[in-house]
């Protein structure tokens, strides 16, 4: 996608960003708000900003989504650098590629991954298939929320 080259934000901050103001109706304050807590700041101007660039864009995408593309969960946490720093993103996706959540850390700890699963299994539902790359800290907080469901750990 060549919509988000050149941005200081990857683009699947942007993405969640504006689909947390289009989907729950909350204010550019709200938003980033929310995305502070996750460990991203943006200022609620730039949020603006996005919503006006991008807003219809990701409405279409997010119109062709249904909800049983959410019961199969890829999770990956990758160290990358943002504003000079290093940090953990910890990212969810759906079969059909869409982010369903983000979270950024500074440090890598299997609290950082256990809360970003609980609020992942609080938003979507338990995954029937859950994907990660054999990632310690999503393993342990694989069997710290989920060992007791249905869901099915596949490791790539």
């Amino acid at each position: 996608m060549g919509y988000f080259k050149g941005k200081q934000f990857k683009k699947d901050i942007i993405l969640v960003a504006v689909g947390y103001y289009c989907r729950f109706s909350l204010s550019y304050r709200d938003v980033s708000e929310l995305l502070r807590e996750r460990g991203i700041s943006v200022h609620p101007t730039t949020i603006m900003r996005w919503v006006h660039a991008y807003g219809d864009f990701i409405y279409q995408i997010w119109k062709k989504k249904n909800k049983s593309a959410h019961s199969v969960w890829h999770l990956d946490e990758t160290y990358i650098k943002v504003k000079g720093e290093w940090c953990y993103l910890y990212r969810a996706i759906d079969r059909e590629g869409y982010t369903l959540d983000i979270q950024l850390r500074k440090k890598r700890d299997n609290e950082a991954a256990y809360t970003f699963m609980k609020r992942l299994v609080k938003t979507f539902g338990e995954p029937m298939v859950l994907t990660t790359d054999k990632a310690p800290v999503l393993l342990c907080a694989f069997n710290r929320h989920l060992s007791g469901s249905r869901c099915i750990l596949q490791n790539i």
